[in-house]
């Protein structure tokens, strides 16, 4: 997998905005201005946000990821090299209806069903 596989499956999600908040060529994809998706810099993996710290602690625990850097215990980095395309497309997807499910109940009104 690489940045532009991700990034293009990131943009399938309703609402989806690609970013770049940080500078110095970081991909931020968010919902209703939170983030779901981050890439950073090295470009060699994505940090995205699991339910909660023991889904995560479980996935590094496993190798299935690592402790994302920078950010809350609850989000992962999940490398790509080797990564299995349709379980990259779940974990986005996962992080993306985690985050989609904290906005308001007004702005989710607004947005289509996630396909």
């Amino acid at each position: 997998m690489t940045r532009d596989d991700i990034n293009a499956i990131c943009a399938t999600f309703p609402g989806a905005e690609l970013s770049d908040p940080w500078g110095g060529g970081h991909d931020a994809w968010k919902i209703g201005g939170k983030m779901f998706a981050s890439i950073g810099v090295k470009g060699d993996g994505v940090s995205v946000k699991t339910p909660d710290v023991e889904t995560a602690a479980l996935l590094i625990e496993v190798g299935a990821a690592e402790k994302a850097p920078y950010f809350h215990r609850s989000w992962v980095r999940v490398q790509w090299e080797g990564a299995d395309p349709a379980e990259m497309a779940d974990r986005l997807a996962q992080s993306y209806d985690i985050v989609r499910s904290g906005l308001t109940k007004k702005f989710q009104a607004t947005l289509a069903p996630r396909a």
